[in-house]
């Protein structure tokens, strides 16, 4: 079995893989400080809760967008899963070029996706993850990297909303069933969610604009993500196991 982890900057999501089939998936939060041990035991004991023993993993392989828990995690997973795990980064063969200014600073995380968006759906196409930071990346026809905007995701802008105004609550983001509002809440659940089904639909359109390709289709994944995908046409698929996915095709390119 395979154990995949895509490290974000708000929750660390696990992966186990059976050849070709994600048979458990399960999340831990990534901004508490934790040593290896409680790394090693958690993903031990998750596992376990799913039937699956820390022998049973015969590989790990990690996407990484935050370096300052990098060396507690690996050490965890290599002293209570006895594997080295392989971290996505320069020399990791994806079968992706990167044809932007500095290839270094595109994140591992959106790498993953991008294999595995066009590994599964064809090119030209644009990823989109909605997680803490909202990414569309343009990828070509024969693969190549093309272009990436960065936008806050939709949780930190709802946190701002609150957290920056003295009388507004905390709120469950959800599309309420209309944009006229007539109270506080759906009020600000319709600035959220329909502000970003705009913004969305905006940067899609600027993407297919500017690049002049036509036919690109559109991909989507991450938290929230069906939220939005659901709500507009402008999505032609939203695939909430895209990075895990990718991960897997990325592991079977480099492993040994």
């Amino acid at each position: 079995m395979l154990l995949v982890i895509d490290v974000g900057n708000t929750n660390i999501t696990c992966g186990v893989f059976k050849e070709k089939d994600l048979i458990g998936s399960f999340r831990i939060t990534t901004k508490q400080p934790r040593t290896s041990d409680e790394y090693g035991l958690a993903i031990c004991e998750l596992l376990n809760y799913r039937g699956i023993t820390a022998a049973e993993v015969e590989a790990v392989i990690i996407a990484s967008v935050v370096p300052g828990i990098m060396h507690s995690l690996k050490n965890g997973i290599m002293k209570y899963l006895k594997r080295n795990p392989i971290e996505v980064g320069i020399g990791t063969k994806t079968g992706i070029k990167i044809n932007v200014a500095n290839p270094k600073e595109v994140g591992a995380d959106r790498v993953v996706d991008a294999v595995a968006a066009y590994d599964l759906y064809g090119g030209p196409l644009i990823v989109i993850d909605f997680g803490t930071a909202t990414t569309y990346d343009l990828i070509s026809k024969d693969g190549a990297f093309l272009a990436g905007i960065t936008s806050p995701g939709i949780r930190i802008c709802a946190d701002a909303l609150w957290n920056e105004t003295a009388k507004l609550p905390e709120i469950e983001i959800r599309k309420p069933e209309s944009i006229l509002a007539t109270e506080t809440i759906s009020s600000m659940q319709a600035g959220l969610v329909y502000g970003y089904i705009g913004q969305t639909e905006y940067i899609i359109s600027k993407i297919i604009e500017e690049s002049n390709i036509p036919d690109i289709k559109v991909i989507a994944t991450g938290g929230l993500g069906k939220i939005i995908a659901d709500s507009t046409k402008t999505i032609h698929i939203y695939d909430p196991q895209l990075t895990m996915k990718g991960l897997r095709l990325i592991y079977n390119k480099n492993k040994k």
